[in-house]
């Protein structure tokens, strides 16, 4: 049996905070009433992430562990977890907490009441962020609105539900290097919003430092629209047009006798003409770039791992075995939710392998197939 819901949670280096996750979204998800799968989605953690999630994934069977063979993004990742998920809804959420998984039930009673494909979740307060990100953020998604004519939401990120037509058709799109806030939109299938308040990050750093959030802004513009093409063209025609203005004053001036031989003019003239030549330059190779890229077809991810086909036993000879389990002190220090959940305080130690329980929530398909590259 399919699943109705799915959630997709995309993890880099997050051994902090996933006790705290598992500890909110496990109960919340119980409580709806519904068949569910989590689609954990390791991006090639460096930490104790992938052990923690084998752990997990034994002892609550709904977790689904996927894991990518190298780091390939955030949102490669969760491409990645796109393809894998077999729900009727998929969710894509981030680990850190700060959009709350407690407004999932009422983003799928959105879809199925007012019959909507995608229903995105606003931040309507962002207090904790800082003002420097608020108005980036802000500017950046009315940029792209202008240069795109994409109608993206300016304070909606990567937190959405979205129906099995919605992501079948993400899934059938060749592009690569998405950038799924600007791409969800651009279907233009039926929305509808539910609004709550960011928090901060509930444990260990952000994923997203300047450096990474530039090339996000570089991959969505040069993804969604053609503008800055427009833009040196234009370029060079003004650049043309000033060329000959100068040279129609250079010989009015000589025919005067008013030439004067200047050296800062003609450095000035040289440097302003060259800054346009390189700027054109800069973006004709960002263009250059993404078409020797897509004619490569390069895949953006590799799976080394996933549960669903590793625990029946039809995983292939390529699939990577999570990494050995955490220190016995690490689980303790990192326990969740005994009380609400007795299989949670079962022996750490998985030495020896054993059946993993019959799951109760997500149904495994009779015969899946094995998963091992994904582009």
């Amino acid at each position: 049996m399919v699943p109705e819901l799915s959630v997709v949670i995309p993890m880099y280096n997050e051994e902090e905070v996933l006790p705290l996750l598992v500890e909110r979204l496990r109960p919340l998800l119980d409580a709806m009433g519904t068949t569910y799968e989590v689609v954990a989605v390791d991006d090639g953690s460096k930490d104790l992430t992938a052990a923690l999630l084998q752990r997990y994934h034994r002892e609550w069977p709904a977790l689904r562990v996927v894991r990518l063979r190298a780091n390939a993004g955030h949102q490669a990742a969760i491409s990645a977890g796109l393809v894998s998920a077999l729900g009727d809804y998929v969710v894509t959420i981030d680990a850190d907490l700060q959009d709350p998984p407690e407004i999932i039930p009422q983003m799928l009673a959105a879809a199925k009441d007012d019959g909507v494909d995608v229903v995105y979740g606003v931040r309507n307060d962002r207090s904790t962020d800082t003002w420097f990100k608020r108005v980036s953020a802000r500017a950046f998604y009315r940029f792209i609105g202008l240069m795109s004519q994409t109608s993206a939401h300016a304070d909606a990120g990567d937190y959405r539900l979205m129906s099995r037509a919605t992501v079948d058709a993400i899934n059938s799109l060749p592009e690569h290097n998405r950038v799924l806030r600007f791409i969800v939109p651009a279907l233009n299938f039926p929305s509808d919003t539910v609004h709550y308040k960011r928090e901060e990050r509930a444990a260990g750093d952000s994923k997203y430092p300047l450096l990474k959030m530039i090339k996000l802004s570089l991959d969505s513009l040069t993804g969604f629209s053609t503008a800055p093409l427009r833009l040196a063209t234009f370029a060079g025609f003004g650049g043309a047009v000033l060329a000959v203005l100068l040279v129609l004053y250079t010989f009015i001036s000589r025919s005067q006798g008013h030439t004067v031989a200047g050296w800062t003019s003609t450095v000035a003239i040289v440097a302003g003409v060259g800054a346009v030549q390189l700027v054109c330059v800069g973006i004709l190779g960002e263009y250059i770039g993404r078409m020797y890229g897509h004619m490569q077809g390069r895949p953006t991810y590799f799976i080394a791992y996933d549960s669903m086909t590793a625990d029946s036993g039809a995983h292939g000879p390529t699939d990577t075995p999570l990494p050995a389990q955490p220190s016995h002190g690490h689980i303790q220090a990192t326990s969740v939710g005994a009380d609400d959940h007795p299989a949670q305080t079962a022996e750490p130690g998985l030495a020896q392998p054993t059946q993993p329980a019959e799951p109760t929530q997500a149904a495994q398909p009779t015969e899946p197939e094995p998963s091992q590259l994904r582009g």
